[in-house]
């Protein structure tokens, strides 16, 4: 991706936070300056990977296939002597015609929570036992207190206020509904480890190799500096 498609999907987040009276935490707000002075006070920011997340999934049509996010607290598992939380919670945002590849996670549960804006649709599926799509069974649904079955490949419309349960091993994927508008999505979950828990299918790429065509508005979460 280029910087300033970065810079520009941050700023509508940031806009769409302000807009539904999401107030995010300081370590958002640090410039790519302020993070060069920032000692180990803020290592929990760096080894939890806090902070900005924007991803193309490596194809190179953000505005097709992509979404921006935001990770506000969450554990590490590999060091949890240090942070021991078991929880995470992010931001999602999403705008009318973009699409968040298809994946399951091994290790995490989460709910998916429209905070506002459009609606957004949730596909899912089973797995297999070889880890594939099972295109075949029906997927036991959890909404809100709500537990039903539909057919796979369902998408779950969910409108501001309402959520969905993913637990493991449920493939999903995000869209949001033509006419509908952006959508802030929350997210509640076990602890995030997003290098190494998600499973795509079809495989894609995570974090964006990036053409620096401007100066960085926010560093994104796997750029910090090291501590001073």
């Amino acid at each position: 991706m280029k910087r300033s498609e970065i810079n520009k999907a941050l700023k509508e987040l940031e806009a769409m936070c302000e807009k539904y009276s999401f107030s995010l935490p300081p370590f958002c707000h640090f410039t790519p300056d302020e993070w060069k002075e920032k000692g180990s006070e803020y290592d929990e920011v760096r080894d939890c990977m806090l902070g900005w997340d924007i991803t193309d999934f490596g194809l190179g049509d953000f505005d097709k296939v992509g979404f921006s996010l935001i990770t506000i607290r969450n554990g590490n598992r590999k060091m949890v002597d240090k942070y021991p939380k078991v929880y995470a919670e992010k931001l999602l945002y999403l705008k009318e015609g973009q699409y968040a590849c298809n994946h399951f996670h091994w290790s995490k549960t989460e709910d998916i929570i429209n905070r506002g804006g459009g609606n957004v649709l949730i596909r899912v599926y089973n797995s297999l036992p070889n880890e594939e799509i099972d295109y075949e069974s029906d997927v036991t649904v959890h909404t809100d207190g709500r537990t039903y079955t539909v057919p796979a490949g369902t998408q779950i419309k969910l409108t501001p206020g309402e959520s969905i349960f993913i637990q493991q091993y449920l493939y999903h994927d995000f869209a949001v509904e033509e006419g509908s508008g952006p959508v802030l999505l929350g997210e509640v979950s076990e602890c995030n480890d997003d290098n190494t828990d998600n499973r795509f299918n079809p495989p894609v790429g995570r974090f964006p190799a990036i053409d620096e065509d401007e100066a960085p508005y926010r560093l994104l979460c796997n750029e910090y500096p090291s501590a001073t």
